[in-house]
């Protein structure tokens, strides 16, 4: 007993006194997270259960938006993709595989979308990148003839790719639910509403061969047509930039019914657009004329008694480039239709027998 206790005086087991300071920083540690993540159970009820399966489908939209310097528009969109597929959920985790409808047989597009929806904070991460399976969703010429002719015909000379993250900050998460809204991990009892503030950063890769257009052009509307309308000396655009943006918004969940909720959210910042290869000359380079707009938009309706869930949700992202003689706007995102069961009724909800 006496050996021990010397040990201990020398520091190879901590003392009695240091422990209990050790337990009471922990202690005071746990306190504030659970402050910290604490929420006003008269305006969000917490899940009650651990697990969660789900079936999904997934609905992924993309469009762009080419402007010239003689004021022309091009808008470019691929076929929409739909994807079906069964999803696990444990607490904040979900893991799910889907098979894409659209491309059985076929090459699919490479894509990525995660979002993750805390309490306090926000994320989303994402990655695109198109093969060159895009449709004329709609050109501006100041001909109506050729506007008519090129409507929905194929075009493979456009290629993008986008990857980047977004994360934001919930000031009234109290009372306001994300999760609620986009991933049925609580409930929304009453309306309420919430600031966002964010960063993001982003890269952007858009090829366009304005060659194999102008030869479309004339394919479809007329030898010659390209060469009338527009200005056939600009052959490519290739454009490789990162964006930095910070920003803010405002999400509102309206409790309209009994389990019923509907969310609509926006976000609007500030992007710094920088040419790929000059990241290091940042602020000898620096432009206000680089700043622009992008925003991010979601909307969400979900039912939820708990045990059962079913709803529909959209994430859209828009991202815009200007120069003096191009300019386009970047616009992708996804349609959520899903319904889900949740068991495994958490410890603190069980009864006592």
């Amino acid at each position: 007993m006496l050996s021990l206790a010397i040990t201990s005086s020398v520091g190879f087991y901590p003392t009695s006194d240091s422990t209990a300071a050790t337990k009471k920083k922990l202690s005071s540690f746990r306190r504030m997270v659970r402050n910290f993540s604490r929420v006003d159970t008269n305006y969000i009820e917490p899940q009650k259960f651990n697990f969660t399966v789900m079936l999904q489908n997934t609905i992924s939209f993309e469009g762009y938006t080419l402007r010239t310097n003689d004021n022309h528009k091009v808008v470019l969109a691929p076929k929409p993709s739909y994807k079906l597929g069964p999803y696990f959920g444990w607490r904040f985790i979900f893991l799910g595989y889907t098979i894409d409808l659209k491309h059985l047989k076929s090459e699919a597009r490479e894509a990525l979308d995660f979002s993750l929806y805390a309490p306090q904070v926000g994320l989303d991460i994402f990655f695109r990148k198109s093969g060159k399976n895009y449709l004329i969703n709609r050109v501006d010429y100041g001909n109506r003839f050729i506007e008519k002719a090129m409507k929905s015909y194929s075009f493979n000379g456009f290629e993008t790719s986008e990857s980047g993250i977004n994360a934001y900050y919930i000031f009234n998460h109290s009372k306001f639910s994300y999760p609620a809204a986009y991933s049925q991990s609580t409930i929304q009892r009453r309306s309420a509403g919430s600031a966002l503030a964010g960063i993001s950063y982003s890269k952007h890769k858009l090829n366009m061969d304005w060659d194999k257009f102008h030869n479309l052009m004339d394919d479809v509307a007329g030898s010659g047509t390209a060469q009338e309308v527009s200005d056939t000396t600009m052959h490519f655009t290739k454009i490789d930039y990162s964006d930095i943006s910070i920003g803010g918004g405002y999400a509102y969940n309206w409790v309209f019914a009994h389990n019923w909720l509907f969310d609509l959210s926006l976000q609007l910042a500030l992007g710094y657009k920088q040419l790929s290869g000059k990241e290091n000359d940042f602020f000898r380079n620096f432009n206000f004329k680089n700043i622009m707009l992008d925003g991010v938009a979601r909307v969400g309706l979900v039912w939820n008694n708990m045990r059962w869930y079913s709803g529909a949700s959209a994430v859209f992202h828009s991202y815009n480039y200007h120069k003096s003689n191009f300019s386009a706007n970047t616009m992708f995102g996804n349609v959520y239709i899903y319904a889900g069961y949740n068991f495994g009724l958490k410890k603190q909800y069980r009864k006592k027998r």
